[in-house]
């Protein structure tokens, strides 16, 4: 078989894909998920891919929904929604696979929109370039169980008001012209956002995705109001380097074998840590 890619037991791509990207670290392993699969079963999977920072990229198309398994609701639907699983409305609060992924301390963390095709194929490029885990979280429409539900973010008119494209280097501005920015409140250091004016156009933050903290790359992630979706970052939050999970493993490996030599499964198997189960 030469396949360009497989299919994994729900949830649970990420593990899978760790084992591969630590044993055939000559491959590009990418994960493809859902906001589903990989926030409820796969939880537990994607956030030690994160933290351990194993070189994969995981893609995950978020459309707020269960599409597959024809509607129910997900760990990414808002508050309050119908569906065929909530049929009074959805009473779990939803996550934010954004924060989630800095809260795990993922070294590459990024969001798009699918439709949006020259900003995910900026995004995707990135990501393919980062060493480590890469988790780019993407806003899929569901035509047929969710239709409409990143309509705000897609309407070229509501889109000016909704998106904040960050750009690293770049003041964080958006709006028609460039008349909304963001800020840090000096009383409690969260960040919001302001009609930009003379006497506070200093005071806009400069989008900094190399910042070694990850606080301002939270509170960004948390601007975005889950119901009407103002104010959403898109672009890279964060990209810093830490020591990638593969190549550690790979220099322990070699660590070992100059100092005791390959090792004999054979005696192994054949050793005194074995035993035989007799039923």
């Amino acid at each position: 078989m030469n396949p360009y890619g497989m299919h994994s037991i729900h949830g649970r791509a990420p593990a899978i894909a760790t084992g591969l990207a630590a044993s055939r670290r000559d491959l590009s392993v990418w994960v493809v998920t859902g906001d589903g699969d990989a926030l409820s079963i796969g939880g537990n999977h994607l956030i030690h891919a994160l933290r351990r920072n194993v070189n994969l990229k995981i893609l995950l198309f978020n459309n707020r929904i269960y599409g597959l398994t024809k509607g129910q609701y997900s760990p990414t639907s808002e508050v309050g929604k119908i569906t065929k699983s909530t049929p009074m409305g959805s009473l779990d609060a939803p996550f934010n696979p954004v924060s989630l992924a800095l809260g795990a301390e993922a070294s590459f963390v990024a969001r798009t929109v699918d439709s949006d095709r020259k900003h995910l194929t900026d995004v995707l490029r990135q990501a393919a370039a980062h060493p480590g885990t890469a988790l780019v979280e993407i806003y899929q429409n569901c035509n047929i169980f969710n239709d409409g539900a990143f309509e705000a973010l897609k309407d070229r008119q509501s889109a000016q008001d909704a998106v904040i494209r960050l750009e690293h280097g770049q003041p964080i501005r958006f709006g028609t012209d460039g008349a909304r920015g963001v800020v840090r409140d000096r009383q409690t250091g969260d960040l919001r956002v302001v009609t930009v004016t003379p006497q506070n156009e200093t005071d806009v933050l400069v989008h900094d995705a190399h910042a070694a903290s990850p606080t301002t790359a939270f509170a960004l992630s948390r601007l975005a109001d889950p119901d009407t979706l103002h104010h959403t970052p898109i672009g890279v939050l964060r990209s810093v380097e830490r020591p990638v999970y593969d190549t550690l493993m790979a220099d322990q490996l070699d660590t070992a074998v100059e100092q005791h030599g390959k090792g004999d499964l054979a005696a192994l198997l054949a050793g005194g840590d074995t035993w035989t189960v007799v039923g």
